[in-house]
């Protein structure tokens, strides 16, 4: 279900659509949606009144998702996350490109890739980074595959915008990654 939004999220929201809509219509390198987004988005971080008091709560037992907006011709979807000290998300990859802004607090990332040897199937991590208060970053498919939590002691709030239907998906998540990790080698 969608949440009442506030009047600076309809204004993010009509600048998003805006450049897809765009780059969609223009193309060209550079012109991806998710290059067209990561701007705006990384704009409106800064503004404390971006989402509803409701939009921040968050979930005792995992992190919360609250979707903001689902473009009528699914283009794309927002979504803010909610995240408590020490919740994480599966290791997973996605259905499509998103752009993520942090909003308050910070993530801890961790990107890995399939390989497979002697043993069989495993996840090998690719690296790690923190995305700060106010930082976006972009992923698309395939290689997207990751893992993000809270390494926090406080709450993180997260805006993603996803080129997807989360309202028909539910979720942007593709696939879930139950294998062993090992380290590079």
């Amino acid at each position: 279900m969608i949440s009442p939004v506030t009047a600076r999220m309809v204004d993010l929201i009509s600048v998003l659509r805006d450049r897809i809509i765009d780059a969609e219509l223009n193309g060209g390198v550079g012109r991806e949606p998710w290059v067209a987004v990561e701007e705006p988005l990384q704009d409106f971080l800064r503004y404390p009144d971006l989402l509803t008091l409701e939009q921040e709560e968050p979930d005792p037992v995992r992190y919360r998702q609250h979707l903001l907006h689902a473009d009528p011709d699914g283009r794309f979807s927002v979504v803010a996350l909610v995240w408590m000290p020490g919740q994480a998300t599966p290791v997973h990859d996605h259905v499509a490109w998103c752009v993520v802004g942090v909003y308050r607090g910070e993530e801890v990332e961790e990107n890995f890739r399939v390989a497979s040897d002697e043993n069989g199937p495993h996840l090998v991590h690719t690296g790690v980074g923190v995305n700060g208060e106010g930082s976006v970053s972009s992923l698309y498919p395939p290689g997207d595959i990751h893992i993000v939590r809270n390494a926090t002691s406080g709450k993180v709030i997260s805006l993603h915008v996803y080129g997807a239907d989360i309202s028909a998906r539910g979720s942007s998540i593709r696939r879930c990654y139950d294998m062993p990790i090992r380290p590079r080698s």
